[in-house]
């Protein structure tokens, strides 16, 4: 069979994107675990509640780390061993977790589990940007929101039973590293996917931009990704408590709200997998930050007037505002930057998006504490308005160099990759 048969061409690209999303699951797993884990380990390991905040600390940190300068490792040995390297790092952390007989080693364990998540964020963050259409990107997001529901639900049934929370972590452990030696087995597809894809998907989404990675545009990138995720994370750490303690909602209640916020994300970056074949990048991002700023409103009436049911739809509105600007931001990078720049970009976004994650919600939980819970809302509105403004300022500085094309409407197939039904024709 000939090689420009489509068939033959889209094959890697479909089974290398399968893995990719299965990446994203794994992902997920271990970042909302701890805050199940915790109770039975301190319980176990007499540890007094407040470390818990130090192992977070330090593997957000070294995330950071990881991300701002894994743009530079992934140029000198390509993605494929990046991320299986990074894999194992992450694998061996959970089993260090799993064995862990005091609280040095769960410190020691998180070393490796926030060098390594970094790094598979950042390296694959950046493979799909370049290689994928935005679709991809936007369905990839909400894999990781997969993951992250998948992975409190192991533990819980890990501390049902007699091995409790060791064999949660041994589980996780176990998966890292059967997803390691697959990464072993398809390493070639890594580098045989880039030729299959490059061409057509800059024909498709636009060739590459021509700021630097230390221009103006590169620096308002990365300072994009540090509100966005801070407004994202706040959310999620203190709607609860204002929901709780401010507005008098019943625990439960407020904890089904809160699911319904990260749920709205999720199926919000599912739907705008398909919206982005009509719509575009530039376009998506916009409608998400005007819907994110009128779900903050919103879910700042019931301080106003007593109607708690707006606190849900303001919640509910703010996630599926959000929803599109972590993925669409993503694979915007690629048209912004030049090629040898923008995995240097991407690994600044991620690296800046922890730290945004880390320190915003702890300085904003500050204030509230001294000030009021109530402060949540106005906050998000003019964050995300801030936002808004910064990136209308980074599509007009790269405006000129790298502009997105509006992407044509994809298939019934999902992963039609390589422009297939344009060869079939």
């Amino acid at each position: 069979m000939s090689n420009t048969d489509p068939h033959v061409q889209k094959r890697p690209s479909l089974l290398l994107l399968s893995l990719i999303y299965l990446v994203f699951v794994s992902l997920g797993l271990p970042d909302s675990v701890l805050g199940v884990a915790w109770p039975p380990i301190r319980a176990s390991l007499a540890l007094p509640l407040e470390l818990a905040g130090i192992l977070i600390a330090i593997t957000t940190l070294l995330s950071a780390t990881s991300g701002f300068l894994i743009g530079r490792i992934t140029k000198a040995f390509g993605t494929g061993p990046v991320v299986l390297v990074s894999c194992l790092m992450t694998a061996s952390g959970l089993l260090i977790y799993a064995n862990a007989p005091s609280f040095w080693f769960l410190a020691l364990a998180a070393i490796p589990l926030g060098l390594g998540g970094g790094g598979v964020d950042a390296s694959i963050n950046a493979y799909v940007a370049k290689h994928y259409r935005s679709s991809h990107m936007s369905w990839l997001h909400s894999f990781w929101g997969v993951g992250a529901t998948l992975g409190p639900l192991v533990m819980t049934l890990a501390i049902a039973s007699p091995a409790t929370w060791r064999a949660g972590y041994l589980a996780l452990a176990v998966a890292q590293f059967a997803l390691s030696a697959l990464f072993v087995l398809t390493l070639r597809l890594w580098k045989r996917n880039d030729h299959l894809q490059r061409d057509q998907h800059e024909a498709e989404n636009g060739a590459p931009g021509t700021n630097t990675a230390n221009s103006a545009a590169g620096w308002l990138s990365v300072m994009n990704y540090f509100v966005y995720v801070a407004v994202e994370i706040s959310v999620g750490v203190w709607a609860n408590s204002l929901l709780v303690l401010g507005r008098h909602v019943a625990p439960e209640t407020a904890g089904l709200w809160i699911s319904a916020y990260y749920g709205s994300i999720m199926f919000g970056r599912m739907l705008n997998g398909f919206a982005l074949s009509r719509w575009g990048n530039r376009t998506m991002i916009a409608a998400g930050l005007a819907l994110a700023f009128a779900g903050s409103l919103l879910f700042f009436v019931p301080f106003l007037v007593d109607l708690p049911l707006f606190s849900l739809a303001g919640l509910i509105l703010l996630g599926l505002g959000l929803s599109p600007i972590f993925p669409c931001l993503m694979h915007e990078t690629p048209r912004r930057f030049t090629s040898s720049a923008t995995p240097v970009v991407i690994g600044r976004q991620v690296g800046a998006s922890y730290l945004g994650g880390a320190l915003l919600p702890s300085v904003l939980g500050l204030a509230m504490a001294h000030l009021s819970l109530e402060l949540l809302a106005p906050t998000m509105a003019i964050l995300t308005a801030v936002l808004f403004f910064m990136v209308q300022r980074l599509n007009l500085l790269s405006a000129s160099s790298g502009a997105q094309k509006t992407p044509p409407r994809e298939g019934g197939e999902v992963f039609s990759e390589e422009g297939t039904d344009q060869l079939q024709k």
